[in-house]
């Protein structure tokens, strides 16, 4: 991520006032780096060539065709993604989660709030990126010394984290730890 005091932040919505709610709200908590995307054209390459830190997406009452879009964004480019919708299911919040949507915001855009949920998203961001991080490493670990495959590694952490009830966080930093001190 970019600089701590200013992120580039990119706003991805059609409408020029919701967006003007979003830009005010973020300029207001001092970030200055702030672009407005208001075509859905071309999105994820608009998206890449920006670089932004954070992607927030402002969807009034997303099709399932402009959902799965915006879920394309989220897979592809491993940023912080808050969405803001008018209205959902949860179905919709399913596949936003499983999309790597860190904060979806229901019914939520008004400008004060901007930066608290922006905080939220980048948090949430992190921690799941220094999980994911772990988990990787421990699976390669297991594949190392245990000769599995990534499938079968996974498999070992889940069933192991199930047997003694406990998070597969927990497991993959346990495997990680062990491996420190056995250098």
């Amino acid at each position: 991520m970019g600089s701590e005091s200013s992120p580039k932040i990119v706003i991805v919505d059609e409408s020029p006032i919701r967006a003007a709610i979003l830009e005010e709200g973020l300029r207001e908590a001092g970030f200055t780096g702030v672009v407005h995307i208001s075509e859905m054209q071309n999105l994820l390459a608009r998206i890449y060539a920006l670089d932004p830190d954070v992607i927030l997406i402002d969807l009034e009452n997303p099709s399932r065709d402009v959902l799965e879009q915006m879920f394309q964004v989220s897979r592809a480019v491993r940023r912080p993604i808050a969405m803001f919708v008018d209205q959902s299911d949860a179905a919709s919040i399913q596949a936003s989660v499983d999309a790597g949507v860190s904060a979806y915001i229901v019914d939520g855009l008004k400008k004060e709030r901007i930066k608290p949920i922006l905080d939220l998203c980048i948090s949430r961001f992190n921690a799941f990126a220094k999980l994911q991080d772990e988990l990787d490493r421990a699976k390669g670990i297991l594949m190392k010394l245990k000769g599995l495959t990534e499938d079968e590694a996974y498999v070992l952490l889940r069933s192991t984290a199930m047997r003694e009830k406990k998070k597969i966080g927990e497991i993959a930093q346990s495997i990680l730890t062990a491996s420190e001190l056995l250098k």
